[in-house]
């Protein structure tokens, strides 16, 4: 997932990412300040940090860290499920003064360890090539626990649909059952009111 967003300084911003239990996310960051002169985003943004904080499906905070304009941060996810990534600059100006525009530019990566190209290119033919079947392994895993993850969600939701489709018969079932008394009350209560006038 790779992104970018506008926000004020010390506006935080928010993004839900679904990842399966026990997968390392590792998101990259960097932020941009909007220069009046020049009317365009800066490079970089000097003297700004950005504080990131991680939440787990109950809420539990994984990560809550202070970084730079520009940073790497990762976490492993210990459950499956929505994961909350957000992140706010720490400007040292007041609130009054700190209107200024930002542009984040976030990218972030589910289950991938990166490969080292300098290291791979440092060690003979035999390690670079083990080096790269470990990679391959960890990515086939990283497979597996999607696909397992998604399975998981596929009978929770075919559980959910199920349960909707019954409970949307027995309404059905209580209304004909309702309408039928209904029915039969009416045909009753004009029965009597003939019976009561002598027009029967």
């Amino acid at each position: 997932l790779a992104l970018y967003f506008h926000s004020g300084e010390r506006e935080e911003k928010c993004i839900i990412e679904d990842v399966p239990s026990d997968t390392l996310v590792i998101g990259n960051y960097k932020v941009q300040r909007w220069d009046i002169h020049k009317q365009d985003f800066l490079e970089s943004a000097p003297g700004l940090g950005m504080f990131v904080t991680v939440t787990s499906p109950t809420a539990d905070v994984l990560l809550s860290k202070l970084y730079g304009p520009q940073g790497t941060f990762s976490f492993t996810s210990y459950l499956s499920g929505e994961h909350v990534i957000c992140l706010q600059s720490n400007s040292t100006r007041f609130v009054a003064l700190a209107g200024s525009k930002l542009r984040i530019h976030l990218d972030i990566r589910v289950g991938e360890h990166f490969l080292d190209e300098s290291v791979v290119q440092a060690k003979d033919k035999v390690n670079e090539v083990n080096l790269r079947l470990e990679h391959l392994i960890e990515q086939i895993h990283h497979v597996s626990k999607e696909q397992n993850y998604e399975r998981e969600r596929e009978e929770k939701f075919r559980k959910m649909s199920e349960e909707t489709n019954s409970n949307i018969l027995w309404w059905a079932v209580v209304q004909t059952l309702i309408l039928i008394s209904i029915g039969i009350w009416q045909i009753k209560s004009l029965r009597d009111f003939f019976i009561a006038k002598k027009l029967v």
